[in-house]
């Protein structure tokens, strides 16, 4: 089985954001694994280690720096590594991205999809779905149980959903986007991380995989980000004195008068 899981570098969760002319200055803030890919390529890995057939290729979109997150997939357990590097990537939205996945998943060769539910810092969750549109193959979100059949030939799909779950049986090649309660990650041991420095990483242009720049790329983006913008300061808590009659009339004005929620 060839599984090909998509990874995507993000700026570490417990990071301290700063936010000028409307754009977060991340560049020098630790990066990290996308936790929600994290899921996904050890669902990859864990499928090897049952069935020696197997093999896991990472693949991520991005500048130089994500070089670093195709080398965590390699210390983990992935055999393989392909970046997607050009200028023409460069600020695309979901679509392109997705585009740009699709391209390069077919020329890698797949037989399984894994993508993280959604990225920790956009949280738009649309890659992983689009990629499946453009591959015309099945999809299904918030994965948090995969068996398969003993040919390999399908797999039964547990999802989660408000108040519970779902359970599919889907024919490969299909697209799974993995969430929480599916796995716990492992780290990358010492002598997974030396092997990981040495294996070659595929880079690939926009010429190498057909990027239509025209129709997916920066200038054709459907969703443009136009600013960002912290959140409004919190106010001064105010501290209600007196009875619970008094502070319940008081609490009442405030919410009527000065919030103007009632």
């Amino acid at each position: 089985m060839r599984i090909l899981v998509c990874i995507k570098q993000v700026i570490d969760t417990g990071a301290r954001l700063t936010i000028k002319d409307g754009r977060v200055e991340g560049d020098a803030l630790p990066r990290v694994l996308n936790p929600y890919d994290e899921f996904a390529l050890e669902e990859a890995i864990r499928i090897k280690e049952a069935d020696a057939d197997t093999t896991v290729t990472v693949l991520t979109l991005g500048p130089e720096k994500f070089r670093d997150t195709l080398r965590t997939g390699l210390a983990m357990g992935a055999d393989e590594a392909v970046h997607l590097l050009d200028p023409a990537f460069e600020r695309l939205d979901s679509l392109g991205v997705a585009h740009a996945l699709a391209q390069a998943a077919g020329k890698v060769g797949f037989d399984l999809i894994l993508c993280g539910r959604q990225a920790v810092d956009d949280d738009m969750a649309q890659v992983g779905p689009a990629l499946s549109v453009f591959l015309d193959i099945p999809c299904l979100t918030m994965v948090t149980k995969l068996e398969f059949a003993g040919d390999k030939q399908s797999a039964t799909v547990t999802r989660q959903v408000e108040g519970g779950a779902e359970v599919y049986r889907l024919a490969l090649p299909c697209l799974l986007t993995c969430q929480k309660g599916l796995n716990e990650p492992r780290l990358p041991s010492l002598k997974g991380i030396m092997k990981a420095k040495k294996k070659e990483i595929r880079v690939w242009d926009a010429a190498a995989i057909g990027f239509d720049a025209a129709t997916y790329g920066a200038g054709a983006n459907r969703v443009r980000e136009v600013e960002l913008t912290p959140p409004p300061a919190r106010p001064k808590g105010v501290m209600l004195e007196g009875t619970p009659q008094e502070a319940s009339a008081e609490l009442v004005r405030i919410l009527r008068d000065e919030r103007k929620v009632i």
